[in-house]
């Protein structure tokens, strides 16, 4: 695999290379530059890389100018000791997005991405694109550990609250993940025709429900896919609503 580094921190760029080095043999640094103008001339003069490591912050400006002036053809790992900046990375095609200090664990997996991706990374970027085109949200981005991942919304079974802090789990895993949006939010972001708000504290995917109760006073008791730990009503005020949901017709 052939890597580039934009990294403006000599020690930082040196201990990049040693990390990469210690994951695999057959990684090659190809090169090592330290600017907007420096990278983006190098990426008009050569035969693109397999992967692209670039620190935001260069010496004569942000990495973020360098896809003002071209377009790479290879996936992007953004590193960087700023979490501000990773919405704005993820919509330059960045797979991964890692804060330094860099652990071995997350560069090995952002490399593990980067070969995933790598055989439909132009149909991958043309999506990545369109986030901001859709009327509702498909993807969110998450933060795990020091590490960013994307997940699709279409990947969610459901979202709850607790704690004040609100969490999906994922359908193809069963993990819970928390989520930097309020069930508030996510109502209003989400598409109404696979979510629906059951209550205070659930809003569920369509595809997630396994079955369905009669509860007492008219409600629907939801048992989930993935199974919640907690009981699932929809409420009083809900049920009415939910029926016609679940049969396709408006609220």
């Amino acid at each position: 695999m052939r890597i580039l580094i934009a990294e403006d921190e000599p020690a930082a760029a040196r201990r990049l290379e040693n990390l990469l080095r210690k994951l695999s043999p057959d990684i090659t640094v190809v090169k090592h530059l330290d600017s907007v103008e420096a990278t983006t001339l190098w990426l008009k003069e050569n035969a693109h890389p397999d992967l692209m490591l670039l620190d935001i912050h260069l010496a004569d400006g942000s990495a973020f100018e360098i896809f003002e002036h071209v377009t790479p053809t290879c996936p992007v790992v953004f590193t960087t000791a700023y979490d501000e900046y990773a919405l704005q990375a993820f919509r330059v095609q960045a797979i991964d997005y890692l804060l330094k200090p860099i652990k071995p664990s997350e560069l090995a997996e952002a490399i593990r991405r980067c070969q995933k991706h790598k055989p439909d990374y132009t149909a991958f970027a043309d999506l990545m694109r369109q986030q901001g085109e859709s009327q509702y949200l498909r993807r969110m981005l998450i933060r795990m550990g020091q590490s960013f991942r994307l997940v699709d919304t279409a990947d969610a079974a459901y979202f709850f609250t607790r704690d004040k802090i609100t969490f999906a789990v994922v359908r193809s895993t069963g993990k819970r993940l928390a989520v930097d949006y309020s069930l508030e939010r996510l109502e209003s972001l989400l598409d109404p025709q696979h979510f629906f708000r059951v209550n205070r504290q659930f809003i569920i995917h369509l595809a997630a429900i396994r079955e369905m109760y009669a509860y007492s006073k008219s409600r629907v008791r939801v048992v989930l896919e993935p199974p919640s730990e907690q009981e699932v009503i929809v409420s009083v005020e809900r049920s009415p609503a939910f029926k016609k949901w679940l049969l396709g017709a408006d609220a």
